[in-house]
């Protein structure tokens, strides 16, 4: 019995060979994502659980202290706050209080004051803790400055200064330093947050589950190649 040739094999097989290609491509991808994400959380894990360090007058590497809790010891600007939007808690919906911090070897940077319940409208400021007016020591996390607003469009007025966001160019970060702290808690008990900036969730994902499933779609589309031939 002669067997009949399969039309358009070559293109099949070629499709097929593409689609291959295309599902371990995926699946590396995958990999190499759940690779960078388990590596990320590896470091905010080891970083956040040092003890906090004197944050150093010279920061050479900044993404070396990413994470690490820093102490120091300033003044906060009292009219120098805003309030950070979509911000939530526990399923509420709220701002992070931000304001700027200034320590005794004259550096200036943002500090996180942690999480405020939004007002009962829109049109009802939240209430913000209240802001030091002495020198305090503060210790918090050491974030960069990549994490802060691109826009006067995430932040809302306060500190009853009605130009506060204008004032604010969070893109160039003028006479700011290019890094901010998580407020953790300070020499005053006013200053340690109901609720504190939270660290992300160190959970490496689906990724590899993902790279495996690729891999398996890239096997069915081997057997099912190998199906329409001998079906011939």
């Amino acid at each position: 019995m002669t067997k009949t040739r399969e039309p358009l094999a070559i293109l099949k097989s070629l499709v097929a060979l593409l689609l291959i290609i295309f599902t371990l491509w995926a699946a590396q991808w995958q990999y190499h994502r759940g690779l960078d994400r388990h590596e990320r959380n590896t470091i905010i894990a080891q970083q956040s659980s040092q003890v906090a360090i004197d944050l150093p007058s010279d920061i050479e590497n900044p993404l070396q202290l990413e994470w690490r809790q820093v102490r120091t010891t300033g003044t906060f600007i009292t009219d120098k706050q805003i309030l950070l939007r979509n911000r939530y808690f526990e399923g509420q919906y709220g701002y992070e209080v931000l304001t700027l911090f200034t320590n005794t070897e004259g550096k200036n940077f943002w500090v996180d004051r942690g999480w405020v319940k939004a007002g009962a409208d829109a049109t009802t400021a939240p209430v913000t803790p209240p802001i030091p007016t002495e020198q305090v020591n503060i210790v918090g996390r050491f974030r960069l400055g990549a994490s802060l607003p691109s826009g006067s469009f995430f932040a809302l007025p306060g500190g009853g200064k009605s130009g506060i966001t204008s004032e604010i160019n969070a893109q160039s970060r003028e006479n700011t330093e290019d890094f901010y702290v998580d407020l953790l808690s300070g020499s005053t008990s006013s200053l340690t947050p109901e609720v504190s900036a939270q660290l992300p969730e160190l959970s490496d994902g689906p990724h590899m589950a993902y790279a495996l499933q690729w891999i398996f779609f890239g096997g069915l589309v081997v057997y099912g190649r190998i199906l329409i031939r001998r079906t011939r």
